[in-house]
């Protein structure tokens, strides 16, 4: 039993030091992309994004993300015309404001980020 169990021992810390050993080696190099996820994505100017300013085409930019909610116009809760002058703007303070004061919930910034096409340039 005392072999078995040293066996298992030595099987063990060899696995580990062998993952330790190709995680060292891997992790050397890096990207741009790799290390900045938002280095990757595509880039659009307030000229781009109001070039989408209707119902039909609607994008949006909010705090420095360029957003498309063509898809989301007929689910959204108000009347798509609370929205239409929204399109094609930077729209933080919309977003940030319901246009009454009131932040938008929790739950619609993690709905708004499946609509994120990219970042708004500098």
């Amino acid at each position: 039993m005392k072999k078995l169990t040293f066996a298992l021992f030595i099987a063990f810390w060899a696995s580990a030091g062998t993952i330790a050993a190709l995680a060292a080696l891997d992790g050397g190099e890096s990207t741009e992309a790799e290390s900045d996820p938002a280095a990757s994505e595509a880039t659009y100017t307030l000229a781009e994004v109001a070039e989408h300013a209707s119902l039909d085409d609607c994008w949006m930019a909010i705090e420095g993300v360029v957003y498309d909610f063509t898809d989301y116009v007929p689910a959204h809760p108000t009347p798509p015309t609370v929205l239409a002058p929204w399109c094609g703007r930077e729209a933080t303070e919309g977003m940030r404001t319901k246009g009454y004061g009131r932040d938008h919930s929790e739950a619609a910034w993690t709905l708004a980020e499946r609509y994120r096409i990219g970042r708004l340039a500098e």
